[in-house]
């Protein structure tokens, strides 16, 4: 371990003391002064200039003097990859020489946990752009997921990073809100597993996960940032929360980021009951609560319950929050004025101190074997100038490894909404490409990816990956094809000038296909991401009337969608030869759309939200009771036109032979279903059979069907398989009018379908014996199995 030749030794850096030995013993050693300090961190890659990388960071950051500051300690380094393009290697070194300072600094020789966005890869220059959560969603592919998870983990790690910011568990409420790409889908069973599985693949590889944001974020009203939240407890409970608990119980996550929103006016920052009652002592949580970007100053400035920075911290801390990120603000003197002055009781802090200590520890930063040199610099001379440059392009973040990954993804990802026949295209002597994502390499691009968050921003900087265009890929699919290329229009301008060369170009060709969606940025500079809502799920600008005048020439026309939210798309509902519907698929995005285009992908995605027949029907989900849906008392039809769950591939599969094995259960007992899927088409295809639940009659309001489990089963021509799943009454669970979770007697609907709204078979079962009060140690899996086979044996 490097130290300085002043710093002090004990239990601390014992490994065969236990934990909470060796917790305590520093605890007790520790000043205020360094104790406060183990609880904020440090930006100090951020850029002081161009644009923002978090809300209102002009307003909250100050001037940092490490050489004052880091005497005291350091909790955590914030973004250190993530602020500016660096070449992985020379970020690498300069992290290490950062924490080497810190450890020199301090009396502890204690270093920082240094943390940094990885919702849809390691948000570093150079390091591979795998699809957004909103396409995880669409995969139904936990174990898929879980693999991305570990390469994006064990790149971080490789390099000096200990934390990654994700995944965000935001149940998609309202799809106008900007965040709906980083989300995984509107459902909370299938947000639960997928987010799961992401979190298991990163903590495997060392990584300390955090679920965000705890809690209701994207339930913010008219889908805007940061707005208020009004939801009543039972939304809050059995949609919001329930993908955070199912985490919590089965990942081994590590740490939580409360959600910068209020709910009720009680913002989450400040929520004990939230952030300590229900996190820790009912669910059992033991790691760190971080703060979001200035999400603690926050308190003051927008929520306006503190009435200045020490009451921030105080109310913080109090709640539950552990470390201030990005940089330090409330949590240095205004924390220690409200010690002094009686506000907060040291014992507080020492609660929070506690539990970072407690994850340094288990990182090993403690250990006397600790070395800040990350793996990718080991053996490597780090000692000069000239050495230093001379490691310049050595460490890749995006090998083939990564990149099958992404691909694999990606291919998984496409969800294929209609096809009249069309595809896959053959023979096919012309085609018209057209359409503002039709030769966009950002077109794939989310926008926490390093190019769209951080990249954009250092326009003289090569993008640091191979970003082929749908332009690209198709030209390279279909070598043999003459392609013209016609923009039409813009993303979010009103150009209509270029229309009248679209439509030209889609009357000279065999086939269009019109490549709509969004661009992904940060508040305002884009129509998908963070602080990029919606007014509307209208096709932004004038991509519709583009996309109706293509229509309007009758040449057979296929849309494809690189974006981050659902659409209304009008007349191509019912007019398209063909939609193919992908969410932002990440580098490997455009060679998988071309080939489904050709065939030589079989598209196997289905939707984790629901595409609107109608732009302005929002807020709606498919998870609604009755009156949620199309009723004879308002002249607005909410009905999708194109349903959760949905998606079709280039082989058909035949249902049969669904059995339930007895129509009577306990209120503690399983149901079994059985059902055969038959893989009837000519090619090897993916089925994914959708377990969902409908409660006719209740004490409360149920939704007309909830997704509570799935199986992804991929066939061969004339292949079958018997599928069997055990379904806990539990699945049933509801909060009742008194706050319990309560399975209840009665009938229950268990349907199994393709779809939210194709439910092939549904069987009615009977719940007998009396009202169970069920907490969060329920069954919340149904348990699957599939014998394979061939159909003629």
């Amino acid at each position: 371990m490097t130290t300085s030749p002043t710093s002090l030794t004990g239990v601390w850096n014992d490994p065969t003391a236990s934990t909470p030995d060796r917790v305590e013993a520093l605890v007790e050693a520790m000043t205020l002064d360094e104790k406060i300090a183990q609880l904020y961190g440090v930006w100090v890659g951020a850029a002081t200039d161009g644009g923002e990388v978090a809300p209102h960071q002009h307003d909250m950051e100050e001037v940092i003097d490490l050489d004052e500051l880091l005497p005291r300690g350091l909790g955590q380094l914030t973004r250190p990859f993530g602020s500016a393009p660096v070449d992985p290697a020379l970020g690498a070194l300069s992290l290490m020489r950062t924490q080497q300072r810190i450890v020199g600094a301090n009396r502890f020789a204690i270093p920082a946990i240094a943390h940094e966005e990885c919702l849809a890869g390691f948000a570093a220059w150079g390091a591979t752009a795998y699809p957004v959560p909103l396409s995880w969603g669409a995969t139904f592919n936990p174990e898929l997921v879980q693999k991305m998870a570990g390469r994006i983990g064990a790149d971080m790690r490789s390099v000096g990073v200990h934390q990654g910011l994700a995944p965000v568990l935001d149940v998609v409420r309202d799809a106008r809100w900007g965040r709906v790409e980083e989300t995984i889908g509107e459902d909370p069973y299938l947000v639960g597993t997928v987010a799961t599985a992401y979190v298991k693949g990163l903590e495997q590889a060392g990584i300390v996960a955090t679920l965000k944001h705890f809690v209701g974020y994207s339930a913010s009203k008219a889908g805007r940032n940061l707005a208020p939240v009004s939801v009543g407890s039972r939304e809050r409970a059995d949609v919001l929360l329930a993908p955070f608990e199912m985490a919590v119980r089965e990942s081994g996550v590590r740490s939580v980021m409360h959600a910068y929103s209020d709910i009720d006016g009680v913002p989450s920052a400040a929520d004990r009951e939230l952030l300590t009652g229900l996190l820790r002592d009912t669910w059992g949580f033991a790691g760190t609560v971080v703060a979001d970007y200035f999400g603690v100053a926050f308190l003051r400035t927008l929520h306006g319950i503190a009435g200045d920075w020490a009451d921030a911290a105080v109310a913080a801390l109090t709640a539950g929050v552990d470390v201030e990120l990005p940089t330090v603000k409330t949590f240095g003197a205004p924390l220690l004025e409200a010690i002094a002055d009686g506000r907060l009781d040291e014992s507080v802090v020492d609660t929070a101190l506690r539990r970072v200590l407690t994850q340094k520890i288990e990182l090993g930063l403690l250990d006397p074997d600790w070395s800040a040199v990350p793996a990718v610099l080991r053996g490597s001379d780090t000692g000069t100038a000239v050495a230093s440059e001379a490691l310049r392009g050595t460490v890749s973040l995006d090998d083939e490894a990564n990149r099958a990954i992404a691909r694999e993804l990606a291919e998984h990802a496409i969800v294929l909404l209609t096809n009249t026949g069309i595809l896959p295209l053959a023979g096919t002597p012309s085609i018209a490409l057209i359409g503002p994502n039709a030769d966009d390499p950002m077109a794939v691009l989310g926008c926490y990816s390093f190019p769209a968050h951080v990249g954009v921003q250092h326009p003289e900087l090569p993008i640091g990956l191979s970003l082929p265009t749908l332009a690209d890929s198709v030209r390279a699919e279909f070598p043999d094809s003459e392609i013209t290329l016609t923009r039409g229009t813009t993303i979010d301008g009103f150009e209509t000038d270029g229309i009248a060369d679209a439509v030209r170009a889609a009357e000279a060709a065999g086939v269009a296909i019109v490549v709509l969606g969004d661009r992904a940025g940060l508040f305002g500079r884009g129509t998908s991401g963070e602080g990029c809502d919606a007014d509307s799920l209208r096709l932004p600008g004038t991509q519709q009337e583009l996309l109706d005048a293509v229509l309007a020439t009758g040449t057979p026309t296929i849309v494809v969608l690189l974006s981050g939210r659902p659409y209304a798309l009008g007349r191509a509902i019912t007019e398209a030869a063909a939609i193919v519907q992908s969410f932002f698929p990440g580098e490997e995005g455009t060679p998988a759309l071309a080939g489904v285009l050709s065939g030589r992908v079989n598209p196997s995605g289905r939707l984790p939200v629901s595409v609107p027949a109608h732009a302005g029907s929002q807020p709606s989900t498919y998870l609604a009771g009755p009156l949620g849906h199309k009723s004879g008392v308002s002249n607005v039809d909410p009905t999708a036109a194109f349903a959760f769950g949905h998606g079709i591939g280039f082989t058909t599969f035949a249902w049969s032979d669904s059995e339930l094995g007895t129509t009577e259960i306990a209120t503690d007992g399983h149901a079994q279903l059985t059902v055969t899927v038959t893989n009837t088409g000519d090619r090897s295809g993916v089925e994914v059979v959708q377990l969902y639940l409908h409660d006719p009659v209740a004490s409360v309001v149920r939704p007309v069907q909830r997704l509570v489990g799935y199986h992804r089963i991929e066939l061969a021509p004339g292949e079958q398989a018997r599928l069997s799943v055990s379904v806990p009454a539990d699945l049933s669970a509801f909060s009742s009018r008194t706050g319990d979770r309560v399975v209840e007697p009665g009938e229950l609907v268990l349907g199994l379908g393709t779809s939210s709204s194709d439910i092939r078979f549904p069987h009615s079962v009977a719940l007998t014996g009396d009202t169970r009060v069920v907490d969060h140690t329920r069954e919340l899996h149904a348990t699957w199995t599939a014998q394979v086979g061939r159909a003629d044996r």
